[in-house]
């Protein structure tokens, strides 16, 4: 046999009586008792309320059904039936997320995101990566991920950019004065009460959610925590 199979045939024969032997202490090994209870410590999750009110005017964009139905029916192949006359009034309230039994919200990740980015101007105090996983912000309908918005809304139209350049009218939903109340889970472990607020006042004046908002160059959606 040539010196190279030898020595491959040597290197298998190796590997598996190794194998063999792993397997072999395995089986050996004495079974755990019925009796011993693993003990997991316990994280100290807490749940405060932030309550928000908006210093400039909130700016809504929902996705309307009219604009998911274009989307699939292009991803889908389906024909055209060619652009559509605009309708002022729907296109304001399909850029509203309604509220179930009545109002209107803003989702809850737009919030949380909104204080993840503004942890780039708190130094180094905390990480986006570690604030993503200190605190969560609980939506008051988690079926719709809705914050519940105190006010009313109107209809506001703005010349914008789209596709390559061409101007168009956008009529979108604009709350002033507006207010909500977030309800926040952290772990207190990660980050107090106190840095929390911190972190959410932030964000209302760096950051801001909505449409035009302070991340975007906008001036739009920006908010505070209450002084309680």
């Amino acid at each position: 046999m040539p010196a190279k199979a030898k020595t491959e045939v040597g290197v298998n024969n190796g590997q598996a009586n190794r194998a063999a032997a792993h397997l072999e202490a395995m089986e050996t090994l004495p079974p755990s008792s019925p009796g011993v209870q693993i003990k997991v410590p316990n994280l100290d999750l807490r749940l405060t309320y932030l309550p928000i009110v908006g210093v400039t005017p909130l700016i809504c964009h929902a996705w309307s059904e009219k604009a998911k139905k274009m989307i699939l029916d292009k991803q889908t192949g389906v024909a055209s039936t060619g652009r559509e006359h605009k309708n002022p009034e729907q296109d304001f309230r399909d850029s509203l997320y309604d509220f179930p039994g009545g109002g209107y919200g803003f989702p809850a990740v737009a919030f949380k995101a909104s204080a993840v980015s503004a942890c780039t101007s708190l130094g180094k105090s905390i990480t986006k990566v570690a604030a993503r996983q200190a605190f969560h912000v609980m939506a008051d309908d988690p079926k719709t991920g809705l914050v519940k918005i105190t006010g009313k809304p109107e209809m506001r139209d703005d010349m914008v950019r789209v596709g390559m350049g061409t101007a168009d009218i956008r009529f979108r939903g604009q709350f002033f004065p507006w207010s909500c109340k977030l309800g926040v889970r952290y772990n207190a472990r990660v980050l107090s009460i106190e840095q929390i607020a911190n972190i959410f006042n932030t964000a209302g004046f760096a950051v801001g959610v909505g449409e035009w908002r302070s991340e975007r160059d906008g001036e739009y959606g920006q908010f505070e925590v209450a002084s309680k």
